[in-house]
């Protein structure tokens, strides 16, 4: 299996490969799979020595050897995270399928589905990698979203890229390196940290300083190492007393001194711009006791009351994560307190169940939370996939909005039950009515904190008694969005604001017909749609809202609407007989051309005007309507035709077109399509390109996903218009297309 490695990766590759062996058999016999890990090695084992022989193991983008890199991320995954069975196979299979020597249906089949779920994450993060692409927002969303899948892909990502920092001085490419390193920075370590991987977050800290800034780590080494001697004795002579007075009360424990990170010593060097000889927190002393876990919390605050009898505390420093954990699990209880000459010394107490979470993060809460398997995943996971659920939501949102749950302080917040609920700092009475339930925050008014009445927009603080103020008559309003800060409670807001916006407009179309009906007048869609527009507003659905808030009265509107029909007909409603009827001499400029209609018994030169309730064409099927502005032309299928046949049937004369096509007559089309900017661009580039066609107008209005938009075409016969019909329902989009 070794025969790809050279002399130095082989004698790091056996010892490292047994140690692997012997870990996870300890690991699945604790969980009672012992026949289950021996078939699983062998298959394992075939499958890798494959594998090697085909060269699936070979070199990676870095130089480094794939194969020592898999079995180096397989040990950080079991010793130092404590992951199990299944993430251990995904990080040996997943180079195999992404080399198509073993499908994902082979993994499903021969080791279950948990581990091709896993290899389908990793993979997926892989493939971006090899486009050499630096994190950015899409790479960033990518992750998050195979993170809201399993928490097991990232936490075997950071493995692997803890492998690589602790590898980088074997990169030859600089570049590589610095990309490495900033990567490890920005987002490995903040993932580990939330993630409860204090141990691995502060080496790769330290390591991508080391090799971002190698002079100032260097530097901070140095002096480390040159007062080691001194801070030796320091911790020596503050940890005596304590052993004492530990031992007398009968605790199990151990104590020691953990200097701080170098990463963390540059940034309060940045921070506080002093020299390293006036920081004087540069350690901190760890109490681990060793008590089972009903005692664990009482005997932490024995240990604390030892500790602050014999050193004064500092009350604004203590930080109590035993009776509130953080949400990835950590556990314990900090206090600062003055030691020997005056100097500020932080006191770590906690529990040896709380110490290996801290340094194994969730792994290890599950382990004691009782889970089976490695299937948990905590609160703020479930807020993150509740937000990328949510596809309206732009990129930049959305890192907005996991950058806040990521960064920011925790705070917490009782119910009156004494219910517990994990906010960001920062977050209001609306933000903890929406964390209850979406009802309580679709219907909140005020709140009660601490007794006291408060606004929805008040700051709540860690330790306030919430007890949220409903309404039924409450609804969200647009300038919610203002003082909610939480991803879930702004996705919720957006989408209730969304759904009464709809709700209304329907009601107020279901309003606006039924008067209508009632009244017996049947609508006429284009020429509602050019009243609209005709009364300013921009989009239908700005006109339905109007009437919704009662902006706009129903009757007037009709009456509007009816007063627009008549002028537009303008029909002549004196008796008056064709017979009778005596021509105009030559058409105004407003009439098509003479030689282009023939009306009733062979007439031309007569005065007439196309209608503009129908906008007849040449080609189309038409008759004659008299009136006192002489004969309008209107289509047979006009919608205002069978009124006029039924009451005016005197005045139809027949009419038809001559032999010779007219110009320049005006079309409206209305087409239904997609919520595509991209559509209508296609639709009127159609029209440029037509000869003797101009576009003359359009209004586009979209809801839903949908738009919908009225186009006024100038274009020459029916023949024209069928031909431009059928071009615009061939766009990839587009849903209907109808002429008004």
């Amino acid at each position: 299996m070794t025969s790809k490695l050279n002399k130095e990766e082989k004698a790091a590759f056996l010892p490292a490969y047994r140690r692997l062996l012997n870990s996870v058999g300890r690991l699945d016999t604790s969980c009672g799979l012992d026949a289950q890990a021996h078939a699983d090695k062998q298959k394992l084992k075939k499958l890798v020595r494959d594998a090697v022989e085909k060269g699936a193991y070979g070199r990676d983008l870095y130089g480094l050897n794939v194969l020592l890199r898999t079995l180096q991320t397989s040990l950080i995954v079991v010793d130092e995270i404590g992951l199990k069975r299944t993430a251990v196979l995904a990080v040996w299979l997943a180079p195999l399928v992404s080399a198509e020597l073993c499908t994902p249906e082979e993994v499903k089949k021969q080791f279950g589905e948990d581990a091709a779920n896993i290899i389908g994450g990793l993979i997926k993060t892989q493939q971006l990698y090899k486009k050499n692409a630096a994190i950015h927002n899409e790479h960033f969303r990518t992750l998050l979203i195979s993170f809201a899948e399993d928490v097991r892909v990232v936490l075997i990502m950071i493995a692997e890229r803890l492998y690589l920092m602790r590898m980088a001085k074997q990169i030859e490419n600089d570049e590589h390196r610095r990309q490495i390193a900033a990567e490890a920075s920005y987002l490995y370590a903040p993932l580990s940290h939330k993630l409860g991987l204090y141990k691995i977050k502060s080496e790769l800290e330290d390591l991508s300083l080391k090799f971002r800034d190698r002079e100032m780590f260097d530097f901070i080494k140095q002096k480390l190492n040159a007062t080691k001697t001194t801070r030796d004795e320091y911790i020596a002579q503050f940890i005596a007393p304590l052993k004492e007075k530990l031992t007398a009360l009968g605790l199990n424990f151990d104590i020691k001194g953990r200097t701080k990170s170098i990463h963390s010593i540059n940034n309060k060097l940045m921070k506080q711009k002093i020299e390293f000889e006036k920081i004087y927190d540069l350690f901190a002393i760890r109490v681990v006791l060793d008590t089972p876990i009903e005692k664990e919390k009482s005997e932490c605050w024995q240990a604390y009351s030892v500790v602050t009898d014999m050193y004064q505390p500092n009350p604004n420093r203590l930080k109590d994560w035993l009776s509130v954990p953080k949400s990835n699990g950590y556990e314990s209880l900090h206090t600062t307190v003055m030691g020997p000459g005056g100097r500020w010394v932080e006191v770590q107490i906690r529990s040896k169940r709380m110490d290996e979470i801290a340094e194994k993060g969730l792994a290890a809460h599950w382990k004691y939370k009782g889970v089976k398997g490695e299937s948990g995943l905590d609160d703020w996971l479930t807020n993150v996939r509740e937000v990328l659920e949510h596809p309206e939501n732009s990129s930049a949102e959305l890192i907005d909005e996991f950058k806040m749950g990521l960064y920011d302080e925790e705070i917490f917040v009782f119910t009156p039950k004494g219910d517990l609920f994990k906010l960001p700092q920062g977050a209001t009475v609306l933000d903890f009515a929406f964390a209850i339930h979406t009802k309580v925050g679709s219907k909140c008014v005020s709140a009660k904190v601490n007794d006291k009445n408060v606004p929805i927009k008040y700051k709540l603080q860690s330790g306030d008694q919430v007890d949220i103020q409903t309404s039924p008559n409450q609804l969200p309003k647009q300038d919610w969005l203002n003082i909610a800060v939480t991803g879930k409670a702004r996705v919720k807001i957006k989408q209730s604001l969304k759904e009464m916006a709809t709700q209304q407009v329907d009601l107020a179309k279901e309003l606006l017909h039924r008067r209508f009906k009632n009244r017996k007048i049947e609508v006429d869609d284009g020429v509602l749609s050019r009243l609209i527009k005709k009364k300013g507003y921009k989009t239908v659905t700005d006109f339905y809202i109007a009437i919704a808030k009662e902006q706009l009265d129903v009757n007037t509107l009709i009456d509007n609407y009816l007063e627009f029909v008549k002028k537009e007909q303008e029909p002549d409603h004196t008796d008056r007989s064709v017979e009778n009827y005596e021509a105009p001499g030559r058409p105004n400029e407003s009439s098509a051309s003479a030689d282009e209609l023939v009306i009733d018994r062979d007439l031309t030169g007569i005065d007439y005007q196309l209608a503009k309730c129908c906008h007849p064409i040449y080609g189309d099927d038409i008759f004659g309507f008299v009136s006192s502005q002489g004969i309008k032309i209107h289509r047979k299928n006009c919608p205002n035709a069978p009124q006029m046949f039924e009451k005016f049937g005197y005045r139809i004369v027949k009419s038809r077109w001559s032999g010779k096509s007219g110009t320049g007559y005006q079309v409206s089309l209305r087409i239904v399509g997609n919520d595509d900017i991209g559509i209508v661009t296609n639709v009127t580039s159609i029209i440029s390109k037509e000869n003797g066609m101009s576009l003359r107008s359009i209004n586009v209005d979209s809801q839903d996903g949908l738009f919908s938009g009225t186009l006024t075409v100038s274009l020459a016969d029916t023949s024209v218009l069928n031909s431009l019909i059928k071009k615009i329902k061939g766009v990839k989009g587009v849903k209907q297309v109808s002429r008004y």
